[in-house]
């Protein structure tokens, strides 16, 4: 028989849209890989108790609880899953850290830079994950495994943009999103931070740069759309772009990254595709190879289905909580991890900066981490 596994009992604090990714992720890790422990879906929390039994009767969660104190105090929790408005991120993590939990917590880290610092202080002795869930692609890991194999050779080149539509929205205004006390910022936090951890993953960190942030919507208090020029540590110069406002994208999560031996490009609305152009190829027959990332030997394709059957958005959840728990097993570093999460704070403080004083700043604070797990 079958050794039985550690049963670890979760507790999510909110129950959105990130709530129904995080609980699929915890129900599904199981499934698809050998995960080292037995996830139990103890207690969902949050402030509307008929919202609250829809969830656990729909995702299998055992009780529910509108008081996030009394559910991080629980002797029997032993992970506190955070998809709440960004507002309540660092009470939450730090009260959880400070009972021992091992914490997870949706991007961005926190409100700005010296909260996502507290943070990161508060939890280093304790097991800790950002849901940077895009890293897990296996595109983006295939691309990420072709840049440390040398394939694009010196990177001149790091463009990023991630462009949604939906600011306009009459119906949205009210979101949380819209609201500074509860996001912090706008399409900076929420779309800009993702687009941030892939470059600082895949090109390095980001030396200096210079932004332009853009408010539409009348009355908002938070940003729309974000511009910025960067210079990287290795040399290369890069351009970002994030926008609620890109009439006619959905959720175009894109980067390219050009070097003297070939270049790479990805795009989250295909995202079982990686586009790979390799300079070495004969004259003749040089061109983007349009490559379907679903194995066989491409990252965590083995896991899910046969060659040709594509993956979705919800993958990336499933595939970033069994790394964690793997590294978790074998107290090994995980990644991203909230010194990660603080890394982005910085450049996005950065972008802050340079577009209220409109002239070029530093990124302090150059990250000396391991190779993620």
């Amino acid at each position: 028989m079958r050794n039985q596994k550690k049963k670890l009992n979760v507790a999510m604090i909110g129950y959105g849209f990130m709530g129904r990714a995080h609980s699929n992720a915890f129900r599904q890790v199981g499934c698809f890989f050998d995960a080292p422990y037995e996830l139990r879906l103890k207690v969902v929390c949050g402030r509307n108790r008929s919202n609250l039994e829809a969830m656990a009767a729909q995702w299998g969660w055992e009780e529910i609880a509108n008081d996030w104190r009394s559910v991080v105090e629980q002797k029997d929790i032993d992970i506190v899953d955070i998809c709440t408005p960004n507002s309540v991120h660092a009470p939450i993590a730090i009260a959880a850290a400070q009972a021992g939990k091992i914490v997870l917590c949706e991007k961005p880290l926190a409100m700005n830079l010296e909260q996502s610092q507290q943070m990161a202080n508060s939890l280093r002795n304790v097991p800790n994950l950002v849901w940077f869930n895009y890293r897990r692609v296996p595109a983006v890991a295939l691309a990420k495994r072709l840049v440390d194999e040398g394939r694009l050779g010196q990177v001149y080149h790091y463009r990023a943009t991630y462009l949604q539509s939906w600011g306009p929205d009459p119906v949205r205004p009210g979101a949380w999103r819209f609201k500074p006390d509860e996001a912090g910022s706008g399409v900076m936090g929420d779309l800009l931070s993702h687009s941030v951890d892939l470059a600082l993953l895949l090109n390095g960190d980001i030396a200096e740069l210079s932004s332009l942030i853009q408010t539409f919507g009348p009355g908002r208090e938070v940003d729309d759309a974000v511009l910025l020029l960067t210079r990287f540590a290795n040399g290369s110069i890069g351009t970002f772009e994030a926008t609620r406002y890109a009439i006619g994208c959905r959720n175009r999560n894109y980067f390219e990254i050009h070097g003297s031996k070939g270049a790479i490009r990805f795009n989250l609305e295909d995202l079982n595709r990686l586009e790979f152009f390799d300079a070495n190829d004969s004259a003749q027959v040089q061109g983007s190879h349009n490559v379907l990332v679903t194995g066989p030997g491409h990252p965590y394709t083995d896991r899910f289905w046969p060659p040709g059957h594509i993956i979705g958005y919800e993958h990336t959840f499933i595939a970033t909580l069994a790394d964690f728990l793997q590294c978790l097993a074998g107290n090994h570093e995980f990644h991203a991890d909230f010194d990660d999460g603080v890394n982005v704070h910085r450049v996005l403080q950065a972008v802050e900066d340079s577009a209220r004083s409109r002239s070029w700043m530093r990124v302090p604070g150059k990250s000396d981490r391991a190779p993620a797990c």
